[in-house]
Formats: C-alpha cells, sequence, structure tokens
C-alpha cells in the first residue's frame, strides 16, 4: 500500500490513500484519520485499507480523485521519535580520511546512529528556510522505515516485523555548525535543522524482489538545480540494514508506534575501491555536498565544490524498474529566514 498526508492545516494532516502509479488518492478518515492512527493499531486497520487500495488501483474506489503533490505534507508531519544512522560507511570513512583520522574498527560492528529532532518536519515541496548560507548549507539523500510499537531488546529478526512503510528523507545539515557541536562531546543539535520526507510512504511488499535482506536496492537519484547530481545504490554498501538499525535502536528502551529510523546518506565507493566519482567523469556521483567536497580534498587537497547558497534547489527521488516514481520527489529551495 501507499500513503500520504493531506496538508490540512491540522498539525498531523488527514491520511490519504494513494494509488500504486500516484496519480489518484482517496480519504480513509473513516478508518484511520492520520498515519499516526493507522500504524498505532496496524494489525486491525491494515487489512481494510488493503481492500479499498486493491479498488483504488482498479479504479473502482468511489470518491477517489487526482492527486497534487503540491498539498501533501511529509507521511507524519511530526513524530515521537526521529533517529538516523549512518549505515553507508563509505561516507563516514570518506569524511574521516579527508582529516587523515582512522575509523575505528568498532564502526563495522555497531551502527552509528544520533536523536534528531522530531516535532517539525518539512513538507516534501516546502523551502528549507535557513539563517545564513556560512553555516553550511547541506542535502543529505537517505532512506527511512516508520515502525509500529517496538519492544525493548528485540532481536533483529523480530525487527524485521515491527518495519511498516518506507519513505525517502532529506536530512537537512548545517556543517559549518557541526565540528563546534561535536567538538563539545554532547552531540547534534543546532547543525540539524527540520528533516523533510517523500510525499508517499509505501509498505515494503511495495517495492517487490527490490527489498531483500532489509534493504532497498534500487538507485537514489538526486538533482542539484536542475543537474544530475548523484544515483548511487542504496543496497550492496548498506553495511547495518534496516532491521538491525531498528534493533539497535531499541536495545534499552521501547520504540513507540511511528517511530522513524533512517539509513544515513545513501553512498557507494568507486569501482576500483577508492572515492566515487562524480556523474560527469562516469561515477554515480553523490547524495549530499559533503561527501564530494571530501572527494576533492584527497583527490586534489582543495575543496572546489561550495555548499548550498540562497536560491539553490535540491530534488530527492526513488525510480522502480520501469521507471516509475515510487515515493514522489523531495522537491525544495533554499530561502533566507523570512523571505
Amino acid at each position: 500500500m501507499k500513503f500520504a498526508t493531506y496538508h490540512s492545516g491540522s498539525r498531523d494532516g488527514e491520511l490519504l490513500l494513494v494509488a500504486r502509479d500516484l496519480r489518484h488518492a482517496a480519504r480513509v478518515s473513516d478508518i484511520a484519520p492520520t498515519l499516526q492512527a493507522l500504524l498505532e493499531d496496524w494489525q486491525t486497520l491494515a487489512p481494510e485499507l488493503e481492500a479499498r487500495y486493491t479498488c483504488l488501483n482498479a479504479g473502482e474506489l468511489e470518491g477517489a480523485f487526482v492527486l497534487e503533490m503540491a498539498t501533501l505534507h511529509s507521511p507524519l508531519p511530526r513524530s515521537y521519535q526521529w533517529a538516523d544512522g549512518s549505515a553507508y560507511l563509505n561516507h563516514v570513512q570518506l569524511v574521516r580520511q579527508a582529516r587523515n583520522a582512522e575509523m575505528p574498527d568498532t564502526f563495522w560492528q555497531d551502527p552509528l546512529m544520533y536523536q534528531g529532532g522530531s516535532d517539525s518536519f518539512l513538507p516534501p515541496t516546502a523551502d528549507i528556510a535557513c539563517v545564513s548560507e556560512s553555516h553550511g548549507i547541506d542535502f543529505e539523500g537517505e532512506i527511512a522505515v516508520i515502525t509500529d510499537d517496538v519492544p525493548m531488546n528485540v532481536g533483529v529478526e523480530a525487527a524485521a516485523g515491527h518495519i511498516r512503510l518506507l519513505m525517502l528523507v532529506n536530512d537537512v545539515s548545517l556543517r559549518g555548525l557541526i565540528p563546534g557541536e561535536l567538538a563539545k562531546g554532547f552531540g547534534f543539535f543546532q547543525a540539524k535543522p527540520s528533516s523533510s520526507f517523500s510525499p508517499i510512504a509505501v509498505t515494503p511488499d511495495e517495492l517487490s524482489d527490490a527489498w531483500q535482506e532489509g534493504r532497498v536496492h534500487l538507485p537514489l537519484t538526486v538533482h542539484l538545480n536542475g543537474e544530475k547530481f548523484g544515483e548511487p545504490e542504496s543496497g550492496p554498501d548498506m553495511i547495518f540494514n534496516f532491521p538491525q538499525l531498528v534493533a539497535h535502536a531499541a536495545m534499552t528502551r521501547p520504540l513507540g508506534a511511528g517511530a522513524i529510523i533512517g539509513s544515513g546518506t545513501v553512498s557507494n565507493p568507486g569501482k576500483d575501491g577508492g572515492p566515487g566519482k562524480p556523474i560527469k567523469e562516469g561515477g554515480v556521483g553523490y547524495s549530499c555536498l559533503a561527501e564530494v567536497r571530501m572527494v576533492e580534498k584527497i583527490l586534489f587537497d582543495e575543496i572546489r565544490t561550495p555548499f548550498m547558497r540562497f536560491g539553490d534547489r535540491v530534488r530527492i527521488e526513488m525510480f522502480d524498474r520501469q521507471g516509475q516514481s515510487i515515493f514522489g520527489a523531495i522537491d525544495q529551495q533554499v530561502t533566507a529566514v523570512g523571505e
């Protein structure tokens, strides 16, 4: 099934059931008024929605209407939990290599994860309002899962059964603020403003054989100012899969229904095992600006690519093997606060 949240004006919006081709949708408030309500009673409500989803895709559901992406919020406009991993260790390795730092062996056994702000996500087509270009404005193309209630100390195999939905993420980062915050030894806060998510969240079965072993095996497409910036493969270099990330997050505390767990920046090494190459040089490119900047530092001993400036636009999307958009697009412009 595919779901969206209509930006109705209320904080949590209104749940919509979305057709597989993303062209039509239907209100389902008689079953669940919001996505959060659905997740809190998934076992009971999902079968009813499955029946309607079949009718919607067949063009037989009364009340269906043409879907307009601009009217949608992130699937969960706010959440009780947003924790982002860093499962693509190629990304981590490049950042550390650029500053001549070794990557600890423990990084390969225990996932990195931080707890983000979840009280106000951005709609997928909303502006990214920032205080200053000097903060080092960056996008991060990622994948995330949404869970139902996850018990504390859940095993990896059991954790897989609590993954209900997947979506894409733009985990906005202010790179210029990160070093100072990390130097305090207490993690990110100001460096991580509101994230945004794809307009559509989908059940894992919608991905068919692209969902294997708790990973999505499809390219993630990123455009910057209308030019393709990256198309890295999201499956093979994800060191920790989503069940492992969920189990890690729930090791010492339960996760409430609606918890969002992110993959971290999708990243691939080059074919020779070294740093990946830009699209224009035959590589798969990148999912964030920080990575290409680190590659430039490693290869040329200088950084040539600037961070985002006011007016810049990023688009993040994923397509199935037939070229159909799966989650819709995150399409955002950076603006100055108050514009």
